[in-house]
């Protein structure tokens, strides 16, 4: 007998969502993690080697910014010295004179007493560690979701990453799925980085999880065929999606921080009116929006851990009653659609 489980791992800016699939009994049941993300572990590794003093070395591949660039900021303004290898430089900028004029020194080998801190998105050593302390036998099969903004040294990563966004919807006939290729877009970066670490893991993005996960909010699912506008409101991005059934008829990226309830409640109007323009979006300091087709007005459901914060009065979706994992329910519908030998 083979292995069917599966570890679906979402990895956000302030958590990591973990879930251990197992079709052979109730979704319910399985174990769950809600753990510190990658950048937050690797940000605080950063700030307690810049508080003892020492020079700081980062090397491994390619991940997420946010707080562990906050901290090697933060180190270089205190006078510390980072140094950092070529893949783990990507991590702060996919420029390297970007990263040389912060003051990070790239180079293969680390200083002389320097502390080493390592740059991951899939913490397969620490997550096995976890598990086996449970006596929980590591699955053969591994889903992951990181945010990309993929490889663009000279334009602006947020255009990148909505061009390549559209790209895959136009190449897809706006089916949701579509913006969940297996293998990841080439020039994905961290995605690349990952599917390295994790041959022949399932490896895609965490706003398109996010929302295949929310369809399998019952009330979601039950409006879904008439036209349903969804938001992830997560704790870097917000994404929001107009569906009918599996089509995508308009979408919306912008950044958590710069949005309120009013702003907004304003920019899902449009989209569903399908007068949103990527310029009003991408001018305010958001990613973009592309529109297929007006929708309408549609019931409006959330998730994320933004959602009350910024639609209170919308359908607070947690499919299998935990709105944590949702990103994790999506990972394990992608992976059926893609790789799964059961059903």
């Amino acid at each position: 007998m083979g292995d069917d489980r599966v570890l679906a791992v979402d990895v956000g800016r302030g958590t990591q969502d973990v879930l251990l699939y197992d079709p052979a009994q109730p979704i319910e049941n399985s174990i769950k993690l809600v753990l510190p993300s990658p950048t937050v572990v690797v940000g605080r590794a950063i700030r307690a080697a810049a508080a003892s003093g020492r020079s700081i070395h980062l090397e491994g591949p390619c991940m997420g910014g946010g707080g562990s660039v906050a901290a090697v900021e933060e180190a270089l303004a205190a006078g510390v010295r980072v140094t950092a290898t070529p893949s783990a430089a990507l991590t702060i900028h996919d420029d390297p004179a970007r990263v040389r004029t912060l003051g990070v020194v790239i180079t293969e080998s680390a200083p002389d007493g320097a502390a080493v801190v390592e740059t991951a998105d899939y913490m397969e050593r620490e997550l096995r560690a976890a598990l086996s302390l449970f006596g929980v036998d590591y699955p053969e099969q591994v889903a992951i979701a990181v945010q990309d903004h993929g490889f663009s040294p000279y334009v602006s990563n947020r255009v990148h990453r909505f061009a390549v966004f559209t790209s895959l919807l136009e190449a897809g006939d706006w089916d949701l799925f579509a913006l969940a290729p297996d293998p990841p877009h080439p020039s994905m970066t961290r995605m690349q980085a990952v599917l390295t670490a994790a041959p022949g893991a399932l490896v895609t993005d965490t706003g398109p999880a996010a929302a295949i996960g929310a369809l399998l909010d019952p009330w979601v699912a039950e409006r879904a065929e008439d036209g349903i506008t969804l938001v992830n409101a997560g704790n870097g991005h917000t994404l929001c999606f107009t569906l009918r059934g599996g089509k995508v008829c308009g979408i919306f990226e912008h950044h958590t921080s710069s949005l309120d309830r009013q702003k907004l409640t304003g920019y899902i109007r449009k989209l569903q009116q399908g007068a949103l323009t990527n310029a009003e979006v991408f001018d305010d300091g958001g990613h973009g929006a592309a529109v297929r087709e007006a929708v309408g007005e549609t019931p409006v459901a959330i998730t994320g851990p933004n959602r009350q914060r910024l639609l209170p009065e919308a359908w607070q979706a947690a499919p299998f009653g935990d709105m944590m994992l949702t990103g994790c329910f999506g990972l394990i519908e992608i992976w059926k659609r893609t790789k799964a030998d059961f059903v």
